[in-house]
């Protein structure tokens, strides 16, 4: 029986979203998904039935998105060269979920040299992230920074499309995505990645590839 609460509160969430926040129909599918991976993840790994401790579980979930965001990142710099040490502080506390301290070292590493397009683009992902994922116009301004000082990474695109994916406009990550990946050399490492990733997203909006026409 433990698990018809869970079930429920599954189904109002939905209903909420829908209905009392208005979540736009071309969405209904995505968030829909959201919930049936979350009901999937926990029916592998819960344990409804052991008491709960609400803020280990905040904790850890914070500090695995924060690795997950730092790993990300760091895939697109693979030419060898370490980040600066304020970047290399910055990612201690990210991975920690302490997105505003990260912001702030960050803050210090543009300052300090304002060419460093990588501690652009983890500034811009920390005050995103700090913004519980809501594109500031400061985190705007740094992804647009991250992109000016080295227009041949991808990454700034990438990144900025995901936050935009997180602020619930994923029309504008389409966008972003398909652009870069039709710009995308054929040999390039983050390519194949990046195609998989537009798929599973279009997937998810009900845009996935449709049958040809018969043909008379």
């Amino acid at each position: 029986m433990t698990w018809l609460p869970i079930i429920v509160l599954a189904v109002l969430t939905f209903a909420l979203a829908v209905f009392a926040l208005k979540l736009p129909r071309t969405l209904w599918m995505l968030f829909g998904s959201a919930l049936l991976f979350g009901l999937a993840g926990y029916a592998l790994q819960g344990q409804p039935g052991l008491a709960g401790s609400p803020a280990a579980a905040v904790e850890q979930e914070d500090a695995g998105t924060g690795e997950l965001l730092v790993s990300a990142r760091r895939e697109f710099y693979t030419g060898g060269a370490m980040p600066s040490r304020f970047v290399v502080t910055a990612d201690a506390f990210t991975r920690r979920g302490q997105h505003e301290q990260a912001a702030n070292f960050l803050r210090n590493a543009v300052e300090d040299n304002p060419s460093d397009g990588e501690a652009w683009l983890a500034l811009g992902n920390a005050l995103v992230e700090h913004a519980d994922g809501r594109l500031t116009a400061a985190a705007l301004y740094a992804y647009s920074e991250a992109e000016k000082v080295d227009p041949a990474n991808p990454a700034p695109t990438y990144f900025l499309g995901l936050a935009f994916l997180r602020a619930g406009e994923p029309d504008k990550t389409l966008a972003l995505w398909d652009e870069l990946l039709d710009q995308a050399p054929e040999d390039a490492d983050w390519r194949a990645p990046l195609e998989a990733r537009l798929e599973r997203l279009k997937a998810l909006l009900g845009m996935g590839p449709t049958a040809p026409a018969d043909e008379d």
